[in-house]
């Protein structure tokens, strides 16, 4: 006889998705009752607005003066389809985008919004009413990815697996044959100089230098396949964290972009001017060659055997220099019915892949690392690298439920 009590799903907010500004110094968290901004360290709440609805995406400009927010949950506060600039100065909607399928995510800076859609990412100049500068076609692209840097933007390609990245002064666009599989992750170094990217796969991570497109370095998270949550490239330019559903975060080492030889001006890289025009496509599908240098300062896993021919790469592989274990099941029974057999779990409405984001990278400097998940039981986690006689290692230093659960 199962004497467990039954749940009580109606107690307090749950936080549907989570987000970093763009120095890591805040995140907003979207509720299914509205959103607030926390303080990354210490984790202290700094904003609350309650709505009585839900919001599924959010990305902060600066300190929370301007957030994009887009509806999602059970009832969302806004329909999907648009993105909404909220002034919270005036706590006001100052802009509102209207798109005709479900906005996944979008970013922005103090002179462009980037949005993302299913198969498409639409750039704006950000301003009063915000200008439509370009449009894009994407592969289908469930999780929004998208990155906004200060003289380019990086998006998912036409075909599974590559990388479109443009030059937002010029609409040059430049595609890189990044993966064989969908992209899952995506980052931009705080530099612009380096692209992360990851597959669905989930073993390998893969660095470009954005001067050249050249790929510069090639990482083995692991060897079993895993979902990546997040990637993200410390304020140095130096450092890679990664996170995955195998509740791990691991820390590598980059090499600096001038570590390959390839210019911009190659002849074997392919550059498609832009016209400026709502499709500037004409022969996007040419792919970028680029020379693989795998020059890496990590340390082999495999010691000799790494050096030993015939072997399976993955011994030659540069792997993590470090990592630890993070916190993502945020609710041990939320897959179970009441008789205690297992349910599969119903996908949250307005969210891109239908789960609250967990395992967010976000840097303080070098050496302190925070990552916070959404859910029920949505959690801050501190982490810090450090140095001991084996080497440099990172631990948790703490952690809390933001929402006070």
């Amino acid at each position: 006889m199962n004497t467990r009590p039954a749940i009580d799903e109606s107690t307090g907010p749950v936080s549907l998705t989570v987000g970093f500004n763009q120095d890591s110094s805040c995140f907003a968290v979207g509720l299914d009752t509205g959103f607030c901004v926390f303080n990354s360290d210490p984790c202290e709440l700094k904003v609350s607005r309650d709505f009585n609805a839900g919001i599924g995406a959010t990305e902060m400009l600066g300190k929370a003066n301007y957030i994009a927010l887009v509806g999602g949950g059970k009832n969302p506060k806004f329909p999907t389809h648009k993105l909404i600039i909220w002034d919270d100065a005036k706590q006001v909607a100052a802009v509102t985008l209207e798109f005709r399928s479900q906005v996944l995510q979008a970013r922005l800076s103090r002179s462009q919004i980037l949005v993302a859609l299913l198969n498409s990412v639409s750039l704006y100049a950000f301003s009063s009413p915000p200008k439509k500068v370009s449009s894009f076609e994407t592969a289908d692209n469930p999780s929004g990815l998208c990155c906004l840097g200060s003289s380019i933007i990086a998006f998912p390609g036409r075909t599974p697996g590559q990388v479109q990245m443009v030059e937002i002064s010029t609409g040059n666009v430049s595609i890189i044959p990044a993966h064989g599989s969908p992209l899952k992750a995506m980052t931009l170094s705080p530099n612009g100089q380096l692209l992360a990217t990851a597959s669905g796969t989930g073993t390998l991570i893969r660095l470009f230098s954005t001067i050249n497109c050249a790929r510069i370095s090639e990482f083995r998270r692991g060897v079993d396949p895993a979902a990546i949550f997040s990637l993200a490239i410390s304020p140095s330019n130096a450092l890679l964290a990664v996170t995955s559903d195998k509740a791990t975060l691991h820390i590598f080492d980059l090499p600096h972009p001038n570590s390959t030889s390839t210019s911009r001006n190659n002849s074997s890289i392919h550059v498609i001017p832009s016209s400026r025009s709502s499709s500037p496509y004409s022969a996007l599908d040419r792919p970028v060659s680029s020379s693989s240098s795998d020059t890496t300062s990590n340390k082999q896993k495999w010691g000799i055997l790494g050096k030993l021919p015939l072997l399976p790469r993955l011994f030659s592989d540069a792997y993590s220099f470090a990592s630890a274990p993070i916190a993502i099941d945020d609710d041990p029974y939320s897959s179970l019915s009441l008789n205690g057999v297992a349910k599969p779990s119903v996908p949250i409405p307005g969210i891109p892949g239908g789960k609250a984001r967990k395992g967010v990278v976000g840097w303080l400097d070098d050496s302190t690392i925070v990552v916070v998940g959404a859910g029920r039981d949505g959690r801050w986690e501190k982490f810090v690298i450090g140095n001991g006689e084996a080497g440099r290692w990172v631990g948790r230093q703490g952690w809390k439920r933001y929402l006070g659960g």
